[in-house]
């Protein structure tokens, strides 16, 4: 008889990330990480022995500093396509 599988009681995301999921945190392709990355937009990674990870909360803070879309679509449809 097997045991039923239990749902993980802490269930959280990783720290570190490689670069897929890093891409993924923030919405981008692994090509675009690649520029943000080369760009100094996104911060690199780190190594653990010979594995490269990313430090999510790194990366939240560098998704923090982007800049705002200068245009709020919701705002400009609603003001019959004028900017505000």
């Amino acid at each position: 008889m097997t045991r039923p599988l239990r749902a993980d009681p802490i269930a959280y995301p990783p720290r570190g990330l490689c670069r897929g999921d890093a891409a993924r945190w923030i919405g981008v392709s692994p090509t675009k990480f690649d520029e943000l990355i080369s760009n100094g937009t996104m911060p690199k990674p780190k190594r653990i022995d010979g594995r490269v990870v990313w430090d999510r909360y790194a990366l939240d803070a560098a998704f923090t500093d982007l800049p705002d879309d200068k245009v709020n679509l919701i705002d400009f449809a609603l003001n019959g396509g004028k900017a505000t």
